[in-house]
């Protein structure tokens, strides 16, 4: 492939942001994107995957090439040209570039590819931590699964328009995408593109969202008329699901401590025509305890370490802290025994995470069902997905019942 210069020149600088400033990826990559309006399809792509991926094995990219952060831009684009030979791409006789030994990078990778930490690019704590976790065959496995791409997915927006009509659709836009067997409002795309120019959804035909996610919703078991919590919104890629599946019958109380979020929630819902959806910020105790004893359902879709969705957000594997573990799961805690007292005498409640970690996970239900918050509760199931078993987001969702 042909190398243009601005194009590098903008994966470096999309690497300085996210490494040295701490900045997320994401909306680095957003940002980068927008340097030059010249940019087509395959420029765009070029810049995105390619930062993306230098993001998700920093740690063995950085061993190769001898850099210890914080990273100048000389360092970064030795991890580059790191990156270029074991992509197979020829170096450019560029003065930013360094006359590199290729035959040492390629066997320096094959001597680091035998140690998971390298191989998979994952801090020391981390990697200890899936290990102790999970044992040493999953986490192998998991880690390997969470290093590659993720697809595209998306979710049918059955306000609008059914399955096979959004797949139509998007074939009259040029769009190809397949249905995924067990997850009922599913498309995959084979392909990668953007979907978000397309006219299906700007008509609110679709949402992006993981076919791990989708199971949330739906594991909730909701019906029209109901009224239904869901109590960590965000900007509401579940609550909008479940408005779907409440076919826009009944009341859907949308909370969240971020109102910046829930605006983003309400925009959504307009171009979704979910209209049973009331959002409400926590900034009060008042908000939550009023509620108390009231709902058919509850989804708490809690705050997590995020380490089932790395896939798409690589950057947590280096922006996560030791400590951090201990403090989610105080929180989480504390959201169970909260946000379970509105559940109603035989309602029910979803927890979930998209955490792949059995102390964010199972041991939070097992702890919170022996506390005297739950005492009234049962687990009626639960489902542990992992990305290496299902090719998919790692997540975990559990089922209650009240008595």
């Amino acid at each position: 492939m042909k190398l243009h210069r601005n194009l590098v020149f903008a994966v470096i600088d999309a690497l300085h942001l996210i490494f040295n400033e701490g900045e997320y990826a994401d909306k680095v990559v957003q940002k980068v994107l927008k340097f030059d309006k010249r940019w087509g399809s395959r420029d765009r792509g070029f810049i995105a995957e390619t930062t993306y991926e230098m993001v998700r094995y920093k740690r063995l990219y950085a061993e190769i090439a001898d850099v210890k952060a914080p990273y100048d831009r000389a360092d970064l684009f030795r991890m580059w040209a790191v990156w270029a030979v074991l992509s197979g791409i020829r170096l450019p006789d560029w003065k930013q570039i360094e006359p590199t030994p290729e035959r040492r990078i390629k066997g320096k990778f094959d001597e680091l590819s035998k140690i998971r930490k390298f191989r998979e690019a994952v801090p020391d704590w981390i990697d200890a931590l899936g290990e102790k976790a999970l044992g040493d065959k999953l986490w192998s496995e998991e880690i390997a699964a969470l290093n590659q791409q993720a697809d595209v997915v998306l979710r049918t927006n059955t306000l609008k328009i059914s399955k096979e009509k959004l797949q139509k659709t998007l074939l009259d836009e040029g769009i190809v995408c397949e249905p995924i067997k067990g997850y009922p409002l599913a498309l995959r795309l084979p392909e990668r593109t953007n979907v978000f120019v397309t006219q299906a959804f700007q008509n609110g035909y679709f949402e992006v969202q993981d076919a791990s996610s989708q199971l949330v919703a739906e594991l909730l078991d909701v019906s029209p008329g109901q009224r239904v919590v869901d109590t960590c919104a965000g900007a509401g890629g579940k609550s909008l699901h479940l408005a779907a599946l409440m076919e826009n019958k009944g009341q859907l109380i949308a909370m969240d401590v971020y109102g910046s979020k829930l605006k983003e929630l309400k925009r959504r819902a307009r171009r979704n025509g979910a209209h049973n959806i009331e959002t409400r910020e926590i900034d009060s105790t008042k908000v939550y305890k009023k509620l108390y004893g009231s709902a058919d359902r509850v989804l708490i879709d809690a705050p997590c370490t995020g380490l089932g969705v790395i896939r798409r957000n690589p950057d947590t594997k280096w922006k996560l802290q030791p400590d951090f573990l201990e403090k989610i799961t105080k929180t989480q805690q504390e959201i169970l025994r909260k946000y379970s007292k509105m559940v109603k005498s035989q309602g029910k409640m979803v927890y979930a995470t998209c955490s792949i970690l059995p102390q964010e996970n199972n041991e939070q239900i097992l702890s919170f069902l022996a506390s005297d918050s739950g005492k009234d509760f049962s687990l009626v199931k639960e489902k542990k997905i992992y990305a290496s078993k299902s090719g998919f987001d790692g997540f975990y969702m559990a089922l209650l019942e009240r008595q």
